[in-house]
């Protein structure tokens, strides 16, 4: 048991403590927010170039720490050691392209000509960002906003999940070793009523949330009783969709929307949890689906070998079996023999992956985000089903369409109530381009040049320069 005022970690990978931290006291939260506030006066002011060769110092620092990264990060969450890397290479990518982009990004807008005066609106830092990043992908979540937080002038407090708190830790070891000034970035461990509290006294002027929907709400009633009124973006469930239309490279299809499914084991918000499938390829496509999945090896993360590791919680894993168990009461055929996968286990975080035909969408398991490796596969007639089908869902992150036919990919797009439209290709950020969601998969934006306008604000200068006749 943990002692009072101490995180522990319980590692997926066999239940041992991976790390311990200490818990922020509420004083420690107001003298981290308080730092904050001072040390972004001067901030503010700085150069956007010399943020910039901070900000990549701060990469290459972290960058050089990637093989210890990985492996810490495996025994966090339970990803596998031979796919961790990945997170180190796409945190650099993010960071990267938005550091290149921020000059252009936070230039002054000129409102064009107009005799006698001078008009412009001016980009202006928020303040301090707070940034709650989930463990799922936490470097990935954390960079959205820290990297550009601190590229628009603001200073950034960083509260990151109970399950990954050493990821913040490096992310704050990168940043110092770039040259940031102190204060501008810090960590906090806080349990949830001390981060709800922090939100409710208005210690921040932007939170940026990754997060469950039901931790989204929380944060929102938070900020409406808050005494300042905090600008905040929530990043939350999804249940993104995949449609596989009869001109479809089916074997592409197949390789890639396994992997949008399991990857992480499942725990992706962007992560495939339904496909639709032309009718005329079903068969073949479920048959190749399940071909594939049971190349899968489901077993300790740290063994290079593994390419499905445990999920971080077995609370998760349970989620997942009663979706499963659900689905077949109702008639879905489960395709995935559990025994195939040894290492599979009620009561822990090993859990085999499970593909489910004849499902309909009143089951949970194609309605409610099941963040676990298991995947609904449906037939359907033609273009008009599979996006009725594909937008009836309360989240709208991502959806995925594969097709050789792009015009019907961008009109087939257009019609999705979703953030972000994919031809084949799925579970994936670019950063040039804004990662934003609908319905109860959030709101806000966070990447590309969009992603500056919600970590600042407007200054609108109008200025006459001539006076009398």
């Amino acid at each position: 048991m943990s002692k009072p005022g101490v995180l522990e970690v319980k590692s997926p990978v066999d239940g041992s403590v991976c790390a311990t931290v200490a818990l922020a006291t509420a004083a420690d939260v107001d003298r981290a927010f308080a730092r904050a506030r001072t040390a972004q006066r001067d901030w503010r002011s700085t150069p956007v170039a010399e943020r910039q060769a901070i900000c990549t110092r701060a990469v290459d620092a972290f960058v050089a720490k990637g093989d210890e990264i990985a492996t810490e990060l495996s025994w966090q969450m339970g990803r596998p050691v031979a796919q961790a890397p990945g997170e180190v290479r796409g945190f650099a990518e993010r960071a990267r392209y938005m550091i290149e982009i921020a000059p252009a990004a936070l230039a002054d807008i000129d409102a064009g000509p107009k005799p006698g005066f001078k008009r412009f609106i001016r980009r202006e830092p928020l303040g301090v960002v707070f940034t709650i990043a989930a463990w799922n992908y936490p470097y990935l979540i954390a960079v959205n906003s820290v990297i550009p937080a601190l590229l628009a002038g603001n200073a950034v407090v960083l509260k990151h999940s109970g399950q990954t708190p050493l990821c913040a830790e490096r992310i704050g070891a990168a940043l110092k070793a770039g040259g940031l000034p102190d204060g501008l970035f810090q960590v906090l461990h806080t349990t949830h009523a001390d981060t709800e509290a922090a939100i409710r006294a208005g210690l921040m002027d932007f939170i940026a949330f990754t997060g469950s929907v039901e931790g989204g709400r929380a944060v929102q009633r938070a900020v409406g009783e808050s005494k300042a009124f905090p600008g905040f973006g929530l990043e939350l469930g999804g249940k993104d969709p995949a449609y596989v239309r009869q001109d479809a490279n089916l074997d592409h299809a197949v390789e890639n929307l396994v992997d949008g499914a399991f990857f992480n084991s499942g725990q992706s918000c962007c992560g495939i949890e339904r496909v639709y499938v032309h009718q005329s390829l079903y068969k073949k496509f479920v048959d190749g689906f399940v071909d594939l999945t049971l190349k899968y090896r489901l077993d300790n993360p740290i063994d290079p070998a593994t390419n499905l590791g445990p999920m971080a919680r077995a609370s998760g894993a349970e989620t997942v079996r009663r979706h499963v168990a659900e689905a077949t009461r109702r008639g879905a055929k489960a395709l995935i023999d559990e025994k195939r996968f040894p290492r599979s286990a009620p009561g822990t975080c090993y859990l085999a992956p499970q593909v489910l035909t004849e499902v309909d969408h009143a089951m949970a398991v194609m309605r409610e985000e099941s963040f676990g490796p298991v995947i609904g596969i449906m037939p359907v007639t033609d273009d008009e089903q599979a996006v009725k089908l594909m937008n009836d869902s309360d989240f709208g992150l991502t959806a995925a369409v594969w097709t050789e036919d792009a015009a019907a990919a961008e009109r087939i797009g257009q019609s999705l109530d979703t953030g972000t439209v994919f031809m084949n290709r799925c579970d994936y950020l670019d950063p040039a381009l804004a990662w934003t969601g609908v319905k109860e998969s959030g709101r806000g934006c966070t990447l590309s040049k969009v992603g500056y306008e919600h970590l600042t604000r407007p200054k609108s200068f109008h200025l006459r320069v001539r006076t009398g006749k």
